[in-house]
């Protein structure tokens, strides 16, 4: 049974920082492309930036392009979202689960997801 959870979020000032972190199990972590999604209030969820199983191949929102990074750990099971240059915008639910993706899009086939982590940006 596929299993993930999201920790790292919190309040923060506009600018500031924050590193998510999800560790998973259940599943070959290390054969499977992860990803990092986020849902406002009355929004839909969105792939924020997603990372190939070998962490070479990523893609990045175009709202998130040069302020977030994505990197995994195969041996903790563990993929990371470092976030820099926070803005009120990224307010949001942050998930992550396994994804597919291409130079366009970041989805995930997950119906089941994590409990996720609150980020909040205060402006």
């Amino acid at each position: 049974q596929v299993q993930v959870s999201e920790s790292g979020g919190g309040l923060v000032q506009a600018g500031g920082s924050l590193r998510l972190s999800c560790t998973a199990s259940g599943f070959s972590f290390g054969e499977q492309a992860m990803g990092w999604f986020r849902q406002a209030p009355g929004k839909e969820r969105e792939g924020v930036s997603c990372i190939g199983w070998t962490g070479s191949n990523l893609y990045y929102a175009n709202s998130v392009k040069g302020r977030f990074t994505i990197s995994r750990d195969n041996a903790k099971n563990t993929v990371y979202l470092q976030m820099n240059s926070l803005k009120p915008e990224d307010t949001a639910m942050y998930y992550c689960a396994t994804a597919y993706f291409s130079s366009t899009f970041c989805r995930s086939p997950s119906n089941s997801w994590g409990q996720g982590t609150q980020v909040t940006v205060s402006s």
